[in-house]
């Protein structure tokens, strides 16, 4: 493939190089002038940004690539469809306050940042406020007192964006401010960055995470198989060898991963990766990814053949955020 990349680059190395140009994104997957033309009209709204480790897991001249369709802007994402949402699961009615929500009971989630090493096309925060997110460690103090003022709360879950673009001295001086709050237990980070850009997983990253007395928690989000490649599971086996508890989220998609085999494999990998199938999610439905929905009735067919084929702890909740709600809802 052109534009081949070196898995030794750092990880910042790999976010500056990432391909925000659907034309160049096309170029070097040699993909049809009519998705070029329709890729470049879609990121009127919300920008391409995709990682070129990531590229290189996809098929060149497959535009239904099941990594692609996950990055590539379509046309599909410019039609409205009524009862889409720019805040589908309600952050602005959990906001405490800028970057701290709460919707259940014992946990809240600070947004640390707007930034992502991945757009994903189906993002349900895509149109979230993120110029009004604090996202430096003076700026978490506010949201950090907070927390310490709530006994109730026992864990503190990281989100954005993603929070593993943060520096490791920064997200470092987070954990430990998180840490001398006495009533918080578990630490929870959302990310992606292990599935997109493996060399994240770094010595430095695991010292800023792991030496905490939060039990670490990480949940990553791979809604395939084909993306965990031998990179990704070296990163992934690091840190479930460093104690940190890996589960994994992921999201019904039509086109990416909405038939059994290839739940069956995703499952799979991710338990052979010593990573526990945690959510598969219903999609969320935000303005422009109505394209990606499957019905919620093929979604239980879909679990039902998981729980035939595979053990218990291999198959994943099916579940929907409904805003509002003490919970997620759980459809099978």
């Amino acid at each position: 493939m052109a534009d081949e990349v070196d898995a030794d680059l750092s990880w910042q190395q790999a976010i500056r190089r990432a391909v925000r140009d659907p034309a160049q994104l096309c170029r070097i997957l040699r993909l049809p002038a009519d998705v070029e033309a329709a890729a470049i009209r879609a990121t009127r709204d919300f920008p391409l940004f995709a990682p070129r480790g990531y590229i290189q897991r996809m098929r060149p001249g497959d535009p239904n690539d099941p990594l692609l369709r996950q990055v590539l802007p379509l046309a599909a994402e410019l039609t409205d469809r009524p009862g889409d949402h720019h805040d589908p699961v309600g952050d602005g009615a959990a906001s405490l306050r800028p970057g701290l929500l709460q919707k259940y009971e014992q946990r809240v989630l600070l947004v640390t940042t707007g930034a992502c090493a991945v757009h994903c096309r189906y993002c349900f925060r895509r149109h979230f406020p993120y110029q009004q997110v604090p996202n430096s460690p003076v700026a978490w103090q506010p949201a950090i007192d907070q927390i310490a003022a709530d006994a109730s709360i026992r864990e503190v879950i990281l989100s954005g964006g993603d929070p593993l673009t943060l520096v490791d001295d920064q997200l470092a001086e987070l954990v430990n401010r998180l840490t001398k709050i006495p009533h918080l237990r578990r630490l929870r980070i959302h990310t992606r960055l292990p599935i997109v850009i493996p060399q994240r997983v770094t010595a430095g990253l695991l010292s800023a995470i792991t030496p905490s007395r939060l039990t670490p928690i990480m949940v990553i989000h791979a809604n395939h198989a084909a993306e965990l490649d031998r990179h990704v599971a070296a990163a992934l086996a690091e840190l479930a060898t460093a104690g940190i508890l890996l589960l994994n989220q992921a999201v019904l998609l039509r086109g990416v991963n909405d038939s059994l085999d290839s739940l069956v494999q995703l499952s799979e990998r991710l338990v052979d990766l010593r990573v526990v199938p945690y959510y598969l999610h219903q999609l969320d439905r935000v303005t422009g990814a109505a394209h990606f929905e499957v019905p919620v009735e093929q979604g239980k067919q879909l679990i039902a053949g998981l729980r035939a084929s595979l053990p218990g702890y291999a198959v994943p909740r099916y579940v929907q955020e409904i805003p509002g709600q003490p919970n997620k809802t759980v459809l099978a």
